[in-house]
């Protein structure tokens, strides 16, 4: 009875008000304090770096009030100079707010050097394979005397005799010294 009443009273309707107003009235001020802190409605275009020096593309997002972070490539593309921007995070022709940060990816300064495989001793269609399968490309061909025909007995790379474990660039030109199959 007593809470019937009580709901009932113009001091419980009054404080029933006051409350909607307060939360309307802050919805209202968040709603502004958001805007007005996240720069709402403000599109910057994150421009095309691809194929751009690293200082080039600091230079651009520097001017656009947009900040970078540098992301490693391990893998080398030819295609693209030496740390190069390969691809972007935003890509280009998306929209950011200032001071977003863009992560950049860099093209690696050369192949990455792996080891040579222990090729020695066996047929010169083995060999080939086998290098080309790990990464390397197959140069020229010279003969020895030797009595096993097409079976490797050296490995160059740049005039250099390559040893099995080797460490050389992906992508090198070896040259291979190949028994002729006579005595």
């Amino acid at each position: 009875m007593q809470l019937i009443s009580y709901i009932k009273s113009k001091q419980f309707i009054k404080t029933i008000v006051i409350m909607l107003l307060s939360v309307i009235v802050g919805i209202f001020l968040l709603n502004f304090l958001l805007n007005y802190s996240t720069n709402h409605n403000q599109k910057i275009p994150v421009p095309n770096l691809t194929k751009m020096t690293l200082t080039e593309a600091k230079e651009i997002l520097n001017s656009l009030n947009l900040n970078y972070e540098v992301q490693d490539s391990s893998s080398y593309n030819p295609e693209y100079l030496p740390k190069a921007v390969i691809s972007h995070d935003p890509e280009f022709g998306e929209f950011v707010k200032e001071n977003r940060k863009i992560y950049l990816t860099l093209n690696a300064s050369s192949y990455r050097k792996i080891p040579i495989p222990d090729v020695l001793g066996k047929t010169k269609r083995q060999v080939v394979t086998h290098l080309t399968s790990v990464g390397f490309k197959i140069g020229e061909f010279s003969y020895i005397p030797d009595i096993g025909k097409d079976v490797v007995r050296k490995m160059t790379h740049n005039g250099k005799v390559l040893n099995p474990g080797d460490m050389i660039p992906k992508m090198s030109v070896i040259d291979l010294v190949l028994g002729d199959g006579k005595n």
